[in-house]
Order: C-alpha cells, then structure tokens, then sequence
C-alpha cells in the first residue's frame, strides 16, 4: 500500500516537522495536495399507479316460480227435494211460476304484476397508505488509512479512521 501511502506524502511534508506551524502555512507550502474522494450508494424511490383489474357492476335477471295461496268463494246451488202430500186447489199449468233461475257466481283471480325496489348497490373507490419494507443492498466508501513505519497521522476532522 506504498502507493496508497505517496497520496499524502509531499515534499514540503518531508522538510518541515516544525510543530508549531499553523495551518494555514501547512497548506501554503503544500505545493502538491492531494484528494481522496469517498462515495456511497443512496437507493432512489420511485412510485408509479399500474392497473391490477376491474371490477364491472351489472344486473342479471332470475326468473323463479311462486306459488301463493288465495282464498276464493265461489257459489253453488243447492237443491233440496221434499215431499208434500197436501191437496192443491189448482190445476197443473196455472197460476204458478213455472220456472225460475237463480244467479251463481265465483271469484276469480287475477294476476297482476309491479315492480318494487328492494335494495341498492353503490361502489367507490378508496385509497389505503400502507408500507412496505424494501430490502436492497447499497454500499459506501470508508478511508483506510494505514502507516508504515513511525509516521505521524494527524485527523483533523476525526472522521477518517
């Protein structure tokens, strides 16, 4: 890792182990600095609506047989016979009716048909939040620093390590 290493070395470096210089001479008499850039991944979310069906709403029509119960009257004639053994002061074929009717009659039933509403179907749509956990691998860059020898390594941003 020598290479690695000839990143930071300068001859300015080399020459002057004064402890006393300030910063600022540090870097004016560094004529060559050098940078070693770090990098990471950061995963990039998209969302996007795609359709997953339909749902269609329609009517069917289903025809059953019924069968009701309906009290109905109807009328009869009742013949009652009797027998009379009494004289008669006239003749047959006068004075009396010789005939006479009697009306019948009888319900009938008649079937009609409406139309009543018996329910309602609605539909809407909603929309639910939920999460979802993604797992996916990303990396990043770290500096490595390591030293050869006695060489002084200073961090001043303690963040290389």
């Amino acid at each position: 890792m020598k290479g690695f290493f000839g990143l930071f070395d300068s001859s300015a470096d080399k020459k002057d182990n004064n402890e006393n210089m300030t910063e600022t001479r540090a870097h004016e008499e560094s004529s060559e600095e050098r940078k070693l850039r770090l990098r990471k991944e950061e995963l990039d979310v998209a969302k996007s609506k795609v359709d997953i069906g339909k749902v269609e709403f329609g009517k069917e029509i289903i025809e059953e047989q019924q069968v009701v119960n309906v009290p109905v009257i109807h009328e009869e004639v009742v013949v009652e016979r009797k027998s009379i053994n009494e004289p008669s002061d006239q003749p047959i074929g006068e004075g009396d009716d010789d005939h006479f009717s009697l009306s019948v009659s009888e319900e009938k039933v008649e079937v009609g048909k409406h139309t009543i509403v018996t329910g309602e179907v609605t539909a809407h749509k909603r929309e639910i939040e939920e999460n979802r956990e993604i797992k996916e691998t990303v990396k990043h860059e770290e500096a490595r620093i390591n030293k050869d020898g006695d060489a002084n390594i200073v961090d001043e941003n303690d963040q290389l390590q």
